[in-house]
């Protein structure tokens, strides 16, 4: 029975054997079929598979998100239109946390601009403005 070990196949996809091992129970890599020693022997797909999973990590996707990746590629009825919507998706979640990261890279710029103007010793005005926020809506009891 020819394939490739683990091994060949994690170092051939750029992952870590755990990395092949996990995809495999979440059920992202099929099992596949073993000697009758217990080795586990993987195709050559098998290391396009794990890339094609790399590559959709790289661009923001979910393993989730992979998951319905990989079941539309095998869909002969899935259109490109589908994948570009999911794309879109993708594109408009990544921009709202970019706007979100910009507001939070503010905040603490200004609260870095406060420190820079110095105050009384035991003062910090980052610490002070994170307490105060930490504050907010606390009831009393």
């Amino acid at each position: 029975m020819p394939g490739l070990t683990i091994g060949k196949v994690a170092t051939q996809a750029g992952v870590h054997v755990e990395t092949v091992r996990y995809y495999e129970r979440v059920g992202l890599l099929p099992p596949p079929p073993r000697t009758e020693s217990g080795y586990r022997l993987y195709q050559p797909e098998s290391v396009v598979r794990l890339r094609f999973i790399k590559e959709a990590q790289g661009l923001g996707f979910t393993l989730e998100e992979i998951r319905e990746l990989l079941a539309l590629r095998v869909d002969a009825q899935t259109s490109c239109q589908e994948v570009r919507r999911r794309a879109e998706r993708k594109v408009a979640e990544m921009e709202e946390k970019i706007r979100s990261l910009q507001k939070m890279r503010d905040a603490l710029v200004r609260l870095i601009a406060a420190c820079e103007q110095g105050g009384p010793d035991g003062e910090c005005p980052i610490l002070e403005a994170l307490e105060s926020q930490a504050w907010t809506g606390v009831k009393e009891q």
